[in-house]
This record gives structure tokens, C-alpha cells and sequence, in this order.
């Protein structure tokens, strides 16, 4: 099945180091994500990187430091992503949210008999 439709994306840039509440502020967004529905998000880990303020981050393998660069890429419409940017507001104390328009193309199976619950 392919369903085609405009879609808002945001990419938040932080460190590795970076928490929200105890929990790494990557896990601690996904959470939030999930709890509001949001239909994709995803978490990548950098090997080397800057943002504001030029403090180089890297991850483990390139020098002593843990703070890797990290970066999620989220993906829903504007109504769903505009539901998160409050919690964004909260959540990230430094780092970087870039969001932009994108058409989303989606490939899902169609549910035969077998799979769908009553």
C-alpha cells in the first residue's frame, strides 16, 4: 500500500551527554514522541561534531569524551510536530531544531484476514 501527503520534519541536534530528567534527552524525547502519537522518529549517533557555542562533540571511538553528537529526525503532520515543540521548549537546554516541509511517501502492507484483529 502507498499513501502520498505533505508532512512537516524537525531535526534536533544535542549531545550525547544531554539529559532530561535522568534520562538520556534522546530517550526522554522518543517517550514524549510515542505518547503523542507521533507517526516516525529516529535517533542517530555522530561520530564527530559542533553546534552552538563550537564545543566539539565526539563519540567514544575518536578521543576520551562521550558526548557524541546526536540527531533525531521526526516526522508527522504540522498539527502533530506543533504538539511537541512545547515539550522541546522544556526538554532541550542547548542544541539545535531545524524543521522543514517534506512529502512523505509511505509504503505499508495492506492487512490481509489473517492479520487483522478483531
Amino acid at each position: 500500500m502507498k499513501e502520498q501527503f505533505p508532512a512537516r520534519m524537525i531535526r534536533i541536534h544535542f549531545g550525547e551527554d544531554d539529559h532530561w530528567q535522568g534520562k538520556p534527552l534522546h530517550e526522554a524525547i522518543l517517550a514524549k514522541c510515542q505518547e503523542l502519537g507521533i507517526a516516525e522518529a529516529i535517533v542517530f549517533r555522530g561520530i564527530e561534531g559542533y553546534g552552538s557555542g563550537s564545543r566539539l562533540r565526539r563519540s567514544g571511538h575518536w578521543s576520551f569524551s562521550k558526548d557524541a553528537p546526536i540527531q533525531l529526525s521526526i516526522i508527522d503532520t504540522e498539527a502533530q510536530i506543533a504538539k511537541l515543540i512545547p515539550f522541546l521548549d522544556t526538554m532541550v537546554e542547548e542544541g539545535l531544531v531545524a524543521a522543514s516541509t517534506v512529502d512523505v511517501i509511505r509504503y505499508s502492507r495492506a492487512a490481509t484476514k489473517a492479520e487483522e484483529k478483531p
